[in-house]
């Protein structure tokens, strides 16, 4: 029988408890760090004959050079055309409605003009070349690909590198479509921390790139940690998460099958319910119980129930969003009557699901926004995966003949209170002797 912890907060050790239950343990495995440390070196000191070491070594693949390893555009139409209907239908469709959702994101430059003539303003560019890390094996999801890749594509993105490992040779079909469909550049099977480290300092066949994105193990988060800064980088993502605010009225059925839909991710995973209904939680309780024995993930569900589960009694809905936003949760669903009107009490969440029929499993795959999203409550400071994160801004500044008088004796004031005098005599020199451009 799982055991599964429950508490209430009016119990005097409420928030100790639930702080402990949502830490996530932060110690870096010292071992991987190690290994991780040492392929980064040898791919940047090595370039093409480490990441083929490597590849020979961890995927089992006797490639005799990093180029063959390129996979050409028309496998990847082959990969999409030779999907069932259904499939393909769906991996399109689902396209589709990224692309729309992530269209509204784009930013756009601006510009004003002040009374006096200057100019200031902002310029949007894209990225030049981006990244993209794709689970291979068993970890294959399609679904990522589309989410990494389509708002880069939008942001107007020229190149798109991905890299999968293909153990053994075997190849996703479903992932080569959705990297047909999504409309990435070049793609390369390769994996882990070396092909981290080949994104980051570029080798002969594979170029460097600007930022890197996309899951990985233990070995791809440790690198894509210690390349930030040569590159940018998404996210280091934790464990995923689910929250449900439920006022006791939605099928139990549907709240537990919620909650596994996040714990079947992997052990670590947290899945938590709150609800001011006592009874209904005994309900949902019931439900996993039942339900649990028919899951095939049914061992990895019960682990991330029993290790990190939580279902709380509230004193109300009120109390409810208050520990919501202390959580901060990747996914919070709001299963209640007049959803939508407790939606403005949500300050932190990566991503909220609106009314009963909102389950999490759809925001996954086909709704539209991105499923790459803060964890570990990092959504207190944290965004969304979007097109923003493909452009940048360059501010724009023209200063008039006029304006050089205004601003350049408030400079000057200023540079001379910071000590800085080149600073102050540069504004100086222009104030004395303005020309109009």
């Amino acid at each position: 029988m799982l055991n599964l912890l429950v508490l209430d907060t009016q119990s005097p050790k409420f928030w100790t408890d639930l702080d402990h239950r949502l830490a996530v343990e932060a110690n870096q495995d010292a071992t991987i760090e190690s290994v991780v440390g040492e392929i980064l070196h040898r791919v940047r000191a090595e370039g093409d004959a480490a990441v083929l070491d490597y590849t020979h070594r961890f995927d089992r693949l006797q490639a005799t050079s990093v180029a063959s390893l390129e996979l050409p555009q028309e496998r990847l139409t082959q990969a999409l055309l030779a999907l069932p209907a259904e499939q393909r239908a769906a991996l399109e469709t689902a396209s589709a409605r990224i692309r729309a959702y992530h269209e509204h994101q784009v930013m756009t430059s601006w510009q004003y003009e002040e009374p006096d003539g200057t100019m200031l303003g902002q310029q949007v560019t894209a990225l030049d070349r981006v990244g993209l890390y794709v689970p291979g094996g068993k970890a294959a999801y399609p679904s990522s690909v589309l989410m990494n890749a389509i708002p880069a594509k939008v942001a107007g993105v020229a190149e798109l590198i991905m890299v999968v490992p293909t153990p053994d040779g075997v190849q996703n079909e479903l992932v080569l479509a959705a990297a047909a469909v999504a409309g990435v550049n070049r793609v390369f099977t390769i994996g882990g921390a070396q092909a981290v480290a080949a994104l980051a300092y570029g080798t002969r066949t594979i170029p460097q790139v600007d930022k890197i994105v996309g899951p990985g193990n233990a070995y791809v988060a440790a690198a894509k940690r210690r390349v930030f800064g040569t590159v940018g980088i998404d996210m280091v993502a934790g464990p995923s998460e689910i929250l449900v605010i439920c006022d006791g009225h939605t099928p139990p059925d549907w709240i537990a099958m919620d909650l596994f839909s996040q714990a079947e991710h992997d052990e670590l995973a947290q899945s938590i319910l709150l609800c001011p209904d006592a009874a209904y939680i005994e309900q949902v309780l019931a439900s996993i119980h039942r339900l649990l024995p028919e899951m095939p993930r049914r061992a990895v569900i019960e682990t991330a129930l029993r290790d990190r589960g939580l279902l709380v009694t509230v004193r109300d809905l009120d109390e409810a969003m208050d520990i919501a936003n202390h959580i901060a949760p990747e996914h919070l669903e709001l299963s209640l009557v007049d959803a939508e009107a407790w939606v403005g009490k949500i300050r932190h969440a990566g991503a909220i699901f609106i009314g009963r029929n909102t389950c999490e499993a759809l925001g996954d795959y086909c709704a539209g926004p991105n499923h790459v999203l803060p964890t570990s409550r990092t959504a207190r400071f944290s965004s969304p995966l979007g097109v923003y994160d493909f452009q940048k801004r360059t501010s724009l500044i023209r200063v008039s003949k006029q304006g050089v008088q205004t601003l350049g004796q408030l400079a000057v004031t200023l540079a001379y209170g910071e000590g800085l005098q080149a600073h102050a005599r540069s504004a100086e020199f222009r104030m004395a002797s303005a020309q109009d451009e």
